[in-house]
């Protein structure tokens, strides 16, 4: 039985009733930020490159992920994924093993020697890049897709910067590194090394470039004043880890002393085990709650027999004394001294105190402007000199190679913008697709894959690689854990549970339109949604 206050339409030769008048409310598809792209500081679209991977088609999948980031394998293996931290899977099982998939997809493209397509037609604009590390060559491989020509003066032997030199060869191999690389020179992108800039007020006056992105990073290690005899071995973790890398390490002995708290001091202290130091002892004034090292980092030196002296640190190097002062939390959970020491025997110190940056280069520049030894930049990361941009650990930021390929992509947006004099495009303002929008009784438990992981003993004697990746037919089963928050997967939810036949398959199979002439409102189908793509909005009277 009709409802009273039904239209009715003639179809054929039967009467189809119309049910829109009765609505209050009207469903509407939408698209929410999932929340792993949201935290990716690199701005990955993760969830359609896992949409992509879990339908096995891995080069489609890889060809998404490197829209945004051109190093999937070297960031699969150092990344420290916060992507994961947001994961709504956490909150039903665990979450997916995002950056195993991006490690497999980059893998993948490098046994295939896929390559990357520039399609964008030629500018005629020449850019100068300075500094080929993360940010730098993020920065040059995105410009060179958008048309322009690029070259990138790097002042050391080998592109990379911290990924080449300051990340061990156990957690990063650099045949990985090198070949993403090399693919971006493929590309296009023209680096030439040894190439110092020692002036950038002459290579702007020279008018070569229309525009200039400073991406020297941090490679200039912080000291402290520590009173030290003339036999005191005392050498700085980046150089310590620079040398150890091209196979020239210092010879520290046997007892070595790392001073610091940061994954610097984490990677300094694991690979002096590995070159044959029997005690490596990291000293930090503060608690393992306030350490800046990844807990990841921390948990794997640790069974590698990496000790760790808390609340400590270093007064004096005498030869082979090292004199350590205790210290205590005060009132406001800050380190103060005690005036307790203790000695303890060593051959050497390394220092891991961060690292600053080397900005003289710039000294001749008018217009820029630095605050606490960094550029300064606005919100299209163009800093005070029309056409010089700037990026990564030379600006205020974290510091890590994510947030440095995010910024790098940014300040490509940003100059190619400035190059056509127009304004850059707006970022996304979707709303999160938080976990209380999914129906997660349609997804069943399926914990994480688990990384293989090299045995202790190995560990401690070889640069091996530590975590292993996942194979093919791992790859696709964690790709297909994802759950696809606040975006349509075409599940036929919707289409199935509509008792008004409302929903309306568009012809590829690939999406779905309401018939609002015949919803009448129920909300069904947002309320089986399994991935919350569809909202229910008052109607307007």
């Amino acid at each position: 039985m009709s409802h009273p206050f039904a239209a009715t339409l003639e179809v054929g030769s039967s009467l189809v009733n119309r049910t829109g008048s009765w609505r209050t409310e009207r469903p509407v598809y939408v698209s929410r930020m999932p929340p792993c792209n949201h935290a990716c500081p690199a701005g990955e679209e993760v969830q359609l490159w896992l949409y992509h991977a879990e339908s096995g088609d891995y080069q489609a999948a890889w060809k998404t992920l490197v829209k945004r980031n051109p190093f999937p394998a070297t960031m699969g293996r150092i990344c420290y994924h916060p992507c994961e931290s947001q994961c709504n899977r956490g909150q039903l099982d665990q979450s997916v093993n995002i950056h195993a998939v991006e490690r497999f997809l980059g893998d993948e493209a490098i046994r295939r020697n896929w390559q990357f397509e520039r399609t964008a037609s030629p500018t005629g604009k020449h850019i100068l890049v300075v500094g080929a590390g993360p940010c730098g060559l993020s920065a040059a491989y995105q410009l060179s897709r958008l048309g322009h020509d690029v070259t990138v003066h790097e002042a050391g032997p080998l592109a990379g910067g911290m990924m080449q030199f300051g990340i061990p060869k156990y957690r990063l191999p650099r045949e990985i590194l090198n070949a993403e690389i090399a693919r971006i020179e493929a590309g296009g992108v023209n680096i030439l090394l040894n190439e110092n800039v020692d002036d950038l007020a002459d290579v702007v006056a020279s008018s070569r470039f229309n525009a200039v992105f400073l991406a020297t990073g941090a490679q200039i290690a912080k000291r402290a004043w520590i009173p030290a005899g003339d036999a005191s071995r005392i050498v700085d973790a980046l150089q310590f880890l620079r040398e150890s890398g091209i196979g020239e390490p210092p010879s520290l002995g046997r007892r070595v002393i790392i001073i610091g708290g940061g994954n610097t001091a984490m990677d300094a202290a694991r690979t002096a085990r590995r070159l044959g130091a029997t005690d490596a002892l990291i000293v930090y004034r503060r608690t393992r709650e306030k350490m800046p090292a990844h807990e990841q980092e921390l948990q794997e030196a640790l069974e590698e027999g990496i000790k760790v002296k808390w609340l400590s640190t270093i007064k004096a190097a005498e030869g082979q004394s090292i004199t350590v002062e205790k210290m205590r939390l005060n009132s406001a959970g800050f380190p103060e001294p005690t005036g307790e020491f203790e000695t303890i025997e060593a051959d050497s110190v390394v220092l891991a105190l961060g690292q600053d940056t080397d900005l003289d280069f710039l000294r001749n520049v008018k217009g820029l402007e630095f605050e606490d030894g960094l550029v300064k930049m606005d919100g299209n990361m163009m800093t005070g000199y029309p056409g010089i941009f700037a990026g990564g650990d030379v600006v205020p930021s974290e510091r890590t190679a994510t947030v440095a390929i995010g910024h790098g992509r940014k300040a490509a947006l940003c100059m190619d913008a400035y190059l056509r004099n127009a304004a850059p495009e707006p970022e996304s303002t979707l709303e999160l697709a938080s976990f209380d929008r999914l129906n997660t009784w349609y997804y069943s438990d399926a914990p994480k894959t688990v990384q293989s992981v090299l045995d202790t003993v190995r560990r401690q004697t070889t640069f091996a690689e530590v975590i292993a990746g996942l194979d093919e037919s791992n790859a696709l089963f964690e790709a297909r854990r994802c759950l696809s928050c606040g975006n349509c997967f075409a599940c036929d939810n919707c289409y199935g549970v509509c008792p008004d036949n409302a929903v309306i398959k568009s012809k590829n199979g690939q999406g779905y339109r309401f018939n609002y002439d015949f919803c009448k409102g129920c909300g069904l189908c947002a309320a089986e949604c399994p991935c919350g793509a569809i909202r229910m909005e008052p109607e307007e009277i």
